[in-house]
């Protein structure tokens, strides 16, 4: 069944499902009915006790996190983050944005860990960092030419129908 998209696993509920389970074994339940109980398919209720006879009790403690282990510690993620807020002028980048290709650069040169700037917004969305756009415009920006350019030279420029439909 698994879990719905978004919604992380509770290892210490799992775990204590499984140890509910260790009891309910010891009262001399059947699979069945241990299953039934806890509200798991009869198959894990098998396994819960496959695993208890091979290696008792601790058979059924979690097995700790999912997944690879981050190759940032948490002392490396809060330098990042000091940097990330000094902004990209601080590395010499000239327009004051941070890109994914920016941000990896500066992993690499602050903690050694090279990662694909593809792969920089997961370090980003794990400190809790977003996707952001400057709110304002430029302050060099011309309106009168910018106007006249869409009224004079776009219609100039945009393509039109060639005249030759089907009939």
């Amino acid at each position: 069944m698994g879990n719905p998209a978004g919604v992380k696993r509770d290892f210490n509920a799992l775990e204590e499902r499984r140890l509910r389970a260790h009891t309910l074994f010891k009262r001399g339940l059947t699979d069945a009915e241990i299953a039934r109980q806890l509200g798991v398919h009869r198959q894990s209720a098998g396994r819960w006790r496959k695993q208890i006879t091979e290696s008792g009790r601790g058979g059924l403690k979690k097995a700790g996190r999912a997944g690879r282990k981050s190759r940032l510690s948490e002392a490396e993620l809060k330098k990042i983050e000091r940097r990330l807020k000094q902004g990209p002028e601080a590395l010499g980048y000239e327009p004051g944005l941070w890109t994914l290709e920016r941000v990896a650069d500066m992993i690499e040169q602050e903690c050694g860990v090279t990662y694909h700037p593809a792969h920089v917004w997961r370090v980003l969305r794990k400190m809790g960092w977003s996707c952001q756009r400057p709110t304002g415009r430029a302050l060099e920006r011309d309106e009168v030419s910018i106007q006249q350019w869409k009224r004079k030279r776009w219609p100039e420029l945009k393509k039109k129908p060639s005249g030759r439909g089907v009939r």
